[in-house]
């Protein structure tokens, strides 16, 4: 090998790679990180749950006490912390609540594991005690079910709003009967026929600056925030056309130059646009069209004739409130007014209305018998951060319906099953024998991590915490979805016995590009 030639890893990969091995630099390093992480969302846990102001790298600012929404927002890089946040967002995706348990839960397996790493046992026989204590806590779990809640009747608004009130209270202590009974009555009103094809795009949420929670309201159809373009501002049995494009005069496919010499020629060439585009208004009235959506704006000539053949205009900027109001009526989205719409590509709505909300006009499209329901959740409150947080607190609502629908099992809220699944487990480690009794016994001290924080974060010592037993169920209607607390132990322990097992991390040299113009650097024509 010639002089100074490099070797092993260095030989491999290019200059600028980061290696870190070994139980000091990647195990407990990246035990640390998570720890970091789970710091920052744990004191969110629970009803009285913190709040935490994070300002992205867009500079909007978001005030909440989603865990969902502070680990997305704080674009974690560390890849170990990354695999918490990745947990979390599988159970965001899977169940729509319990997404600070995952992180919360994963961070204290770990910090509990660091402690029985520096007692010298090895990581892979932590994460094997760990992987045996969860799936005994999975199956544990089956027994603490609330007696008698295996049957729901979906179609039951009282009842449904009950069951919501668990993950509704930790999201928005206070208004969680008020939130409960809106995404109730929205979900059940577009609940098919079988409850397992329920779509959470059916809800939709518009939020309205004024006013105060208890104004908001659930429209049965699509709502926009939108005005109309024109004079008709109400069209029942409407057939809707969509396109996609800007309603108005079509340009020609070339580019090309028109010579006018005379006034009498100039005034046939507008009247010439004019017939053509007044014969395009007319084909749409004809294949019965009584609304007009458009993705860009109405020219004025359009809007004159559209107005006199009674016709509807609505400008809606957005492409996905255009795919919605195809998906909600049925119509096909069209490229060009030269074309008539044909039967097939028009749509059907019961009505479209212009209403007002706060001051603020809005489009209400009611869909149609044969068109799959769609349903609106109006929210009302004073600050914009405060609607966003409604608004997220309202989604959760709706995924947990959509848990229900799948399995409508409950489990004691407060902390009770975390605390029984602790001595349970306390109780397994002290009949083992092996290496594993040791993780077991962390991980029932992990367990009680939900306890311990739900009380701290009401302001009460969690070590003295005393009293007499409540039934959170009978008492306040509050419980916890069983699916969302059997996702969660999974996903958490998946997540902590997957770093365990990390004893290198190898980042190879980051992308180049342009370094960042700080103050004084000089500009590029310099």
């Amino acid at each position: 090998m010639a002089l100074g030639m490099p070797y092993g890893m260095q030989a491999m990969l290019k200059d600028g790679h980061k290696i870190m091995s070994g139980l000091e630099e990647a195990v407990l390093k990246n035990i640390d990180a998570c720890k970091g992480l789970t710091q920052i969302t744990r004191t969110s846990l629970g009803p009285n749950g913190m709040n935490k102001v994070v300002i992205n790298h867009l500079e909007k600012l978001f005030v909440t006490s989603d865990a969902h929404t502070i680990a997305g927002e704080l674009e974690i890089q560390h890849p170990a912390a990354r695999l918490i946040v990745l947990a979390s967002q599988a159970q965001h995706a899977e169940v729509g609540d319990g997404t600070n348990f995952v992180l919360t839960f994963a961070g204290e397996l770990l910090s509990q594991a660091e402690a029985l790493l520096r007692d010298g046992l090895h990581p892979v026989e932590i994460a094997d005690g760990y992987a045996k204590a969860g799936a005994a806590a999975l199956r544990e779990l089956e027994s603490l079910v609330v007696p008698g809640t295996a049957d729901l009747d979906l179609r039951d608004r009282a009842a449904v709003a009950r069951r919501l009130l668990g993950p509704l209270s930790a999201k928005q202590y206070g208004l969680e009967r008020a939130l409960s009974a809106l995404v109730a009555d929205a979900c059940v009103s577009v609940l098919p026929a079988n409850a397992a094809n329920f779509s959470v795009d059916d809800v939709r949420v518009v939020k309205l600056r004024g006013g105060s929670v208890a104004d908001s309201h659930v429209e049965r159809g699509l709502v926009l925030r939108r005005g109309v373009e024109g004079r008709v501002t109400s069209v029942a049995d409407a057939k809707v056309v969509v396109y996609a494009q800007g309603f108005d005069t079509v340009g020609t496919e070339t580019k090309g130059t028109v010579l006018i010499r005379s006034a009498a020629e100039l005034e046939g060439y507008a009247k010439g646009e004019e017939a053509r585009l007044e014969a395009a208004v007319r084909a749409v009235a004809d294949a019965g069209a009584t609304v007009v959506f458009s993705g860009g704006a109405f020219g004025e000539l359009a809007l004159h004739f559209l107005e006199k053949f009674g016709i509807m205009a609505v400008r809606v900027p957005s492409k996905f409130d255009l795919r919605r109001i195809c998906r909600a009526t049925g119509a096909t989205a069209l490229l060009s007014v030269s074309a008539a719409p044909t039967a097939a590509e028009l749509g059907a709505a019961a009505s479209v209305q212009l209403r007002e909300f706060s001051s603020t006009p809005c489009v209400v499209i009611e869909s149609a018998a044969a068109r799959g329901a769609v349903a609106t959740v109006v929210l009302r409150a004073a600050t914009e951060q405060l609607l966003d947080d409604l608004e997220r607190a309202v989604d959760g609502g709706v995924n947990a319906f959509r848990a229900l629908t799948r399995d409508a099992r409950l489990l004691p809220a407060g902390g009770a099953v975390e605390a029984e699944l602790a001595a349970r487990l306390g109780e397994l480690a002290r009949r083992e024998t092996g290496l594993d009794q040791y993780a077991i016994a962390k991980f029932a001290e992990a367990l009680e991590v939900v306890p311990r924080t739900l009380a701290e974060s009401s302001g009460l010592p969690a070590a003295d915490c005393t009293g007499e037993p409540r039934d959170l169920w009978e008492e306040a209607g509050v419980a916890d979805i069983y699916t969302a607390r059997w996702w969660g132990l999974k996903l958490a322990v998946e997540a902590a016995t997957t770093i365990l097992r990390v004893d290198q991390i190898i980042m190879a040299k980051s992308a180049g590009g342009p370094k960042p113009r700080g103050p004084g650097a000089p500009d590029g024509d310099d």
